[in-house]
């Protein structure tokens, strides 16, 4: 090995280690927590969203219904059956809009994770995802109050992959599925963090996503939906990120944008939606990020 290739390896073996040190235990306490939740938690969580619908809280509904989204352990191909479930029994749509749209954007597994980014961005990330989550079932009540906004004939409920009568057992199963649905991810993000370090010029990157406010938002916004794939991957790149002059507007933008665009929730989406309302969605995850963004760039500013 070259002399060069050596300090290369070095370099990258000792802030590899470094960041990972930093990020281990808040992905290994979200993926507990995230197994505890699914297991022991979900059921009670949905079931206190079905319990909503005897309940008389017209419009008001959808902030209860946007937070138990957040707090719903699924992702978004477990999400839309237990929504269409709840859609056949007859459970408000603007509820359901806010209840799916926070859920894809945020979920307790992700939230543990984003502690890694700094209490600022702990708050600013979860507040965003309750809004989007609120807003959109208000677009839904005020602009569809009269049509159908979602199809769900294509989804069945799912079945429940949490049955082993051993509790014990069942959690560490549980576990099991999210290290290895997550862990890989991780360490790509970990190495995609390092050789950004090393090889993005840092005034570059500040140009882009720190003093051009507007246009890093705009930015931050639209890469969200290719680089987007999962969120344990991206937290060590955000951490870079931010640690190399992201705004923190631009990282909202991205925290929003990222996980509502992700491949795989759009073409889950794209079957709910049908090809028009498909494009709308789109257009509002876009709007929403950007203009949070930049909100959250005028009120740090």
């Amino acid at each position: 090995m070259s002399n060069v290739l050596r300090r290369e390896f070095i370099y990258f073996w000792y802030y590899f280690t470094i960041l990972f040190e930093q990020i281990f235990h808040y992905w290994l306490i979200g993926i507990v927590f995230g197994s505890v939740i699914a297991v022991f938690g979900k059921d009670k969580i949905h079931g206190l969203f079905a319990g909503m619908k005897e309940k008389r809280f017209g419009v008001f509904g959808i902030i209860p219904a946007s937070l138990l989204g957040i707090a719903s352990p699924l992702c978004m191909y477990g999400t839309i059956p237990i929504v269409a479930s709840f859609a056949k029994k007859g459970m408000r749509e603007d509820w359901l809009a806010a209840f799916m749209m926070s859920s894809i954007l945020l979920n307790p597994q992700l939230l543990i994770y984003s502690a890694v980014l700094g209490k600022g961005a702990l708050i600013i990330r979860f507040i965003a995802c309750a809004l989007c989550g609120i807003l959109a079932g208000l677009c839904i009540h005020f602009f569809y109050r009269e049509k159908k906004f979602f199809d769900f004939s294509g989804f069945e409920k799912s079945g429940n992959r949490d049955t082993d009568p051993n509790l014990l057992l069942r959690l560490l199963k549980n576990i099991g599925r999210n290290v290895k649905a997550t862990g890989g991810y991780l360490l790509v993000g970990i190495v995609l963090s390092v050789l950004f370090q090393r090889y993005v010029p840092t005034d570059a990157f500040v140009s882009f996503f720190g003093s051009q406010r507007k246009l890093g938002v705009f930015m931050a916004a639209t890469i969200g939906v290719p680089l987007y794939v999962c969120g344990g991957g991206t937290i060590p790149l955000l951490a870079e990120w931010l640690h190399s002059g992201m705004s923190m507007g631009a990282a909202t933008a991205f925290m929003i944008s990222g996980p509502a665009t992700k491949i795989t929730n759009l073409g889950a989406v794209k079957i709910v939606l049908g090809t028009k309302r498909f494009i709308l969605y789109f257009i509002y995850v876009i709007l929403f990020a950007v203009i949070s963004g930049l909100i959250i760039g005028d009120f740090l500013t």
